[in-house]
């Protein structure tokens, strides 16, 4: 068990770079809003992301291949599904990066203003923080801010657990919004993005590939599942935690969520005037955190997928990075408000969870890869349930968008 215990890392990494500025914003925003009406959907997204982080955990493992590799092999004696499969994959991941990108930097940057409001302009600080996090992309570094962001996520999960035990939330309500699933009017947009943000398309990817270099072979399969399902597990109690704390101090209240100081405000049953420093400091380092793996992760998948080399030092690798940092501070610098930025980026990736997702089910189903480590019945029937899910939320989101349901 200590073994383990000291092997935990990609699964770390994983929930480290979910548990950003949009899962604090959705979270809240959903707590704030819907009570815990809507904590169920935290509990199916966690266990959904556990069944789908593992997959992608053994499929690096046991294959030696990232995701992506392991799809372009699966097709490889059809050049018309390969390419087309490639396509469709890197297309959902830039799209989905780019927005997701706008809504890390938009975070960063709701921290860096919660913390000292008149330091700069909204453009500026977006700006700089995009330089910063290309630095890192360019220089290399980035390990040790996600160092940073773990120990972020350690302390933002001491900070709400201890403000919702002040606090004292209706243990009764919470338990029926974790078991029965509820979608009040006006909430299904909070429902894709709470999805979204733990279940995120890329990190399918960085899972992949970074437990491919952790652990050498099939012998390191047990303590890459226990990494997996610990770090993603305690990811999703982080969420729930934020919901709830948020339910028990702002629903009722009137407030109108709008910055980070309103987010805050959750916390200050247990922190007085230092909730909004502590909240300001955790959205900055997950943004920032965040701002540098989604671009990251693209750079990794479009390697894969296209044969270059997986080297983020290597120029295909940085112009596909950095396209998706440089779109994603552009749409940080617009006059979007920095909320609405994080909640589409989070509904987007619910979006296009389904399209990634079926092709890791296929891939994680193919025994040439995997052997007898090939997905089976029960781990077939739990994959297909969540992409089904995830495809009816998708599908009916993009539908409300265009007017044809309500």
């Amino acid at each position: 068990m200590l073994r383990r215990f000291r092997a935990i890392g990609p699964g770390a990494l994983t929930a480290a770079a979910f548990i950003g500025p949009g899962t604090v914003t959705t979270a809240t925003l959903a707590g704030a809003g819907y009570g815990y009406a809507l904590v169920w959907a935290l509990v199916f997204a966690t266990i959904a992301a556990i069944i789908l982080q593992e997959t992608a955990a053994r499929l690096g493992v046991v294959s030696r291949l990232g995701l992506g590799e392991a799809i372009m092999r699966r097709f490889a004696e059809a050049p018309f599904l390969k390419w087309t499969a490639a396509a469709l994959i890197i297309a959902a991941l830039f799209i989905g990066n780019a927005a997701y990108e706008g809504g890390n930097i938009a975070g960063a940057v709701l921290g860096v203003q919660a913390a000292a409001p008149e330091l700069a302009s909204r453009a500026v600080l977006a700006g700089s923080l995009a330089a910063i996090a290309g630095a890192i992309l360019l220089f290399g570094g980035y390990r040790i801010i996600e160092k940073v962001l773990v120990g972020a996520v350690l302390l933002m999960t001491v900070a709400f657990a201890a403000a919702l035990a002040i606090i004292g939330p209706d243990w009764g309500a919470l338990a029926r919004g974790a078991v029965l699933p509820t979608i009040p009017v006006g909430a299904f947009p909070l429902v894709l993005g709470l999805i979204g943000t733990t279940i995120v398309p890329y990190n399918l990817f960085l899972h992949a590939a970074a437990a491919r270099k952790r652990w050498q072979g099939a012998d390191g399969l047990d303590e890459a599942r226990f990494d997996a399902r610990l770090s993603i597990g305690m990811g999703g109690v982080v969420s729930i935690l934020v919901l709830s704390t948020a339910a028990a101090s702002l629903f009722g209240s009137g407030l109108e969520i709008t910055n980070a100081g309103d987010m805050a405000r959750q916390l200050e049953p247990a922190f007085g005037a230092g909730a909004t420093y502590l909240l300001a400091l955790g959205l900055f380092a997950a943004g920032l955190t965040s701002a540098i793996t989604a671009p990251l992760a693209t750079g990794f998948a479009a390697a894969e997928l296209f044969g270059f080399e997986s080297d983020p030092s290597a120029l295909k690798f940085r112009l596909v990075a950095g396209a998706v940092l440089v779109i994603g501070a552009v749409v940080a610098m617009t006059g979007a408000r920095p909320v609405e930025v994080i909640l589409f980026a989070q509904i987007a990736n619910g979006v296009l969870l389904p399209v990634i997702a079926v092709f890791l089910l296929y891939a994680a189903n193919n025994k040439k890869l995997l052997g007898e480590y090939a997905n089976g019945m029960l781990a077939n029937i739990g994959g297909v349930v969540v992409t089904l899910i995830a495809a009816a939320l998708g599908a009916r989101g993009v539908l409300r968008a265009l007017g044809v349901i309500l």
